[in-house]
């Protein structure tokens, strides 16, 4: 089975969860259309590696996360919403996100729980007015960041038919990127939002094939627009998510070709997941993610060049060598990991100097180095052990001979 597939375009889902194409100033390893290979970034120190004839990339995110805070309504906010439904409400307690009841709702046990699929009224605006969304019957699954934060966090705290308005900071929206053309960087938005409806997600057992497939592409996707806003911990969540979706028992059969493109959408998403993981320095989490990667397809080149980078982080530059040579065989003309290997082979070479240095030292032997081998049969003091033990001889027997002649006088 090829280790990639023809997959949609993945740019920074609108606030209504649609897809919309990339800002044509957008980092070079751009989403592409055809595989989401994500190129994992080298040290800082050292030079950028040559991109130009990588495969499609995924990994867009260069500007790093926000630090976030508590993302969960406080219950002294709770209740603040249910004493005085005309104040603003500080969802975080920060100021970052506040919501005000413009319409009350049909009661506080009439609240979405997370996990239910709810459907909403939008209207969102920036500060001046203008419009960048509208949307009558927006529909996603609550808790599961299929939107923007500042949605997911406010929307559990509607009554049914309430309508609201929610002012949040960038940050729980698109943050320092934006949305390009209509959203700037770090803009604030402003939503109108009404609680339509509520209801239990569907049984994952009776979903078929197709819409499995769907629904575990829509969580990827999600991840996917959560890297390019460098926020690798929610990208790890929806790529989670939709691992579990796909893993889920099924009480439906399948076709051969569902279950061949179900194990695709698993792949791209464990491969994604092992990249998210190595942004955050879980190494242990992304070795892993690549290993079962390498189960289902063991010449997967995104996941043994991505085996080698993270066994090379754990300074196990002798397996991650033939690692990333198996994935060299497969992609000779790959340049990126042409130049991982050449580091790594440098990088064991020193640190095999520096080992048997260490050795040398332990055992008392002083480096060959501590002195120059041309000059060593040239010292002064230098002499042949042959004519050493010659002289000796001489000098014991003239010490004999000595005592002979005393002793005859």
């Amino acid at each position: 089975m090829a280790s990639s597939g023809e997959e949609p375009r993945s740019g920074s889902p609108g606030l209504a969860g649609t897809v919309t194409e990339p800002s044509p100033t957008a980092d070079a390893s751009q989403l592409d259309t055809a595989e989401d290979f994500e190129v994992l970034e080298g040290d800082e120190e050292e030079e950028e590696e040559d991109l130009s004839e990588l495969p499609p990339l995924e990994d867009v995110g260069r500007q790093p996360a926000l630090p976030r805070e508590d993302t969960q309504p406080s219950e002294l906010g709770m209740r603040e919403a249910a004493e005085d439904p005309q104040e603003w409400l500080d969802v975080l307690g920060s100021g970052l996100l506040k919501k005000k009841t413009l319409v009350p709702g049909h009661g506080a046990d009439t609240r979405p729980h997370k996990g239910q699929d709810v459907t909403i009224r939008l209207k969102a605006t920036l500060e001046d007015g203008s419009v960048v969304e509208e949307n009558p019957a927006l529909t996603f699954t609550l808790g599961d960041c299929d939107v923007l934060q500042a949605l997911d966090l406010c929307v559990q705290l509607l009554e049914m038919r309430e309508t609201a308005l929610i002012v949040s900071d960038a940050k729980y929206c698109y943050g320092a990127q934006g949305r390009s053309p209509d959203i700037p960087p770090n803009a604030a938005l402003t939503l109108e939002v009404e609680l339509l409806a509520a209801r239990d997600a569907p049984d994952l057992e009776l979903l078929s094939g197709k819409e499995k497939i769907e629904l575990a592409n829509r969580k990827r996707e999600r991840g996917n627009f959560f890297y390019q806003q460098a926020d690798y911990v929610l990208a790890i969540n929806s790529y989670d998510i939709a691992l579990k979706i796909i893993s889920s028992s099924s009480k439906v059969d399948f076709s051969p070709d569902e279950e061949a493109e179900l194990l695709e959408v698993k792949v791209k998403c464990l491969n994604n997941l092992a990249a998210s993981q190595l942004k955050l320095d879980h190494y242990e989490a992304a070795l892993k993610s690549c290993n079962l990667v390498l189960e289902h397809q063991p010449g997967n080149i995104k996941a043994l060049f991505r085996k080698g980078k993270v066994l090379a982080q754990q300074g196990e530059y002798r397996d991650a060598i033939p690692i990333l040579k198996a994935a060299l065989k497969l992609e000779p003309s790959n340049k990126t990991i042409h130049a991982e290997l050449s580091k790594l082979v440098k990088k064991h070479a020193d640190q095999k100097n520096v080992e048997t240095e260490m050795y040398r030292k332990m055992l008392g032997n002083p480096s060959a180095a501590s002195t120059p081998g041309k000059c060593k049969d040239k010292l002064p003091w230098s002499i042949p052990w042959k004519w050493l033990f010659g002289a000796t001889a001489i000098a014991l027997g003239g010490v004999a001979l000595s005592v002979v002649i005393a002793a005859r006088n």
